[in-house]
């Protein structure tokens, strides 16, 4: 993929891209939400924005597009320039911290029209007015979105955002070395004290580390409550913590090094890690009990953007059910559109049941919120490091 797109002529990627889809948008998440907050410090309500021109219906001939690196095909976005003779720009970020620092040190001159915030960013975004609203009657193909994917709580009627990109975390352990079966995070917590001691890892990202904890415990994930959190505190740090060997993004290199049993995993990185893990049979996903994060990241527009037409043309042919086998097939996670999982099965995708969960999967997730007390997960999560000699 990565030749093919150093030959499409009028997608100018301005800053390198990752060397493969191998290396997940997920697996660059670190750091969850804490930097996010104090970059948007600096950008208050009463900060000047530019504004952006009004659509007209007429697209403007250039579009600049920021978002996660290799994060979208480069055939869609060929195929989108070909059709509108617009030139499309590509320049990427690794976090939505940096995103945020873009946006809002710009205030409204940053040059980027579409953007792709991680849901649980775009309240905190709303609030310094770094997005600006849609107009969905420029984007028709938002009537095939799959309403588990809309009307979410970060932006309950869609007015500033649709659903690119969704999946949610669990966990893969090798059979073999794991006998019995799992099913919830509180298997997943005594198993790292017995079988898996010591080849256990966690994800680089302090809340979903702490869910962990709260899942097993029964508590809201997104608690702000501090005797919960000092609860789950202990568990992380004196029963997971020091079984832990590492804390790690790419899942996928984890379970092809061998030296891992059990991995907490996004699932699609550990369905990229099932088709490159050379004894793929002995390995099992669980979408664990009672709960889990359902993250989703979002087309947006950002405030000031100077070629509004284009973005929302771009928008529609991105969420269009004619593309979405290809966006999943290149980015490995599922857009939300309708009927995505059916036209996967057309196309013959492998482990599609770790790409699209059952539905009553889907009715126990609960979406990842930004909060004050995201500070004392960082806090639960370093503290766990230091305890495992991370």
């Amino acid at each position: 993929m990565s030749e093919m797109a150093g030959r499409i002529p009028d997608v100018h990627f301005l800053a390198p891209r990752a060397a493969s889809t191998r290396l997940s948008r997920r697996a660059l998440l670190a750091g969850f939400g804490v930097v996010g907050l104090g970059a948007l410090s600096a950008c208050g309500r009463n900060t000047t924005m530019a504004a952006s021109p009004p659509t007209d219906g007429e697209l403007e001939s250039k579009l600049n597009l920021y978002s996660w690196g290799d994060y979208d095909n480069p055939e869609l976005i060929e195929a989108f320039k070909a059709k509108n003779d617009v030139l499309v720009q590509v320049d990427s970020y690794g976090s939505n911290e940096e995103l945020i620092a873009k946006l809002s040190t710009s205030r409204g001159t940053s040059g980027y029209d579409v953007v792709v915030p991680t849901g649980s960013n775009i309240p905190q975004m709303l609030k310094h007015d770094l997005l600006q609203e849609l107009d969905l009657d420029l984007i028709p193909n938002f009537t095939h979105m799959d309403p588990n994917f809309t009307h979410q709580y970060f932006d309950p009627d869609n007015t500033y955002s649709i659903c690119k990109a969704w999946g949610t975390t669990g966990f893969v352990y090798n059979t073999k070395k794991i006998t019995h079966e799992m099913t919830s995070w509180q298997d997943f917590i005594d198993t790292a004290q017995k079988e898996a001691a010591g080849t256990t890892s966690l994800l680089e990202d302090p809340w979903e580390v702490s869910a962990i904890a709260l899942a097993a415990l029964g508590y809201s994930l997104n608690t702000q409550d501090e005797k919960e959190l000092e609860e789950a505190r202990r568990v992380v740090l004196d029963k997971l913590a020091p079984n832990t060997k590492a804390y790690i993004g790419n899942v996928a290199t984890g379970m092809i090094q061998g030296s891992f049993t059990l991995l907490q995993a996004f699932n699609g990185d550990a369905r990229q890690g099932l088709s490159e893990a050379a004894d793929p049979e002995n390995w099992k996903f669980v979408f664990p009990t009672p709960s889990a994060n359902l993250w989703m990241d979002c087309w947006a527009i950002a405030t000031g953007a100077q070629h509004p037409d284009s973005a929302h043309a771009f928008i529609n042919q991105m969420i269009s059910p004619e593309t979405a086998v290809e966006q999943l097939d290149y980015i490995g996670y599922p857009i939300g559109t309708k009927g995505l999982a059916e036209q996967a099965k057309k196309a013959e995708l492998d482990e599609q049941d770790l790409i699209f969960p059952a539905q009553k999967v889907l009715d126990r997730l609960e979406p990842s919120k930004q909060t004050p007390a995201d500070q004392i997960r960082t806090k639960i999560y370093a503290d766990a490091q230091a305890r495992s000699g991370a």
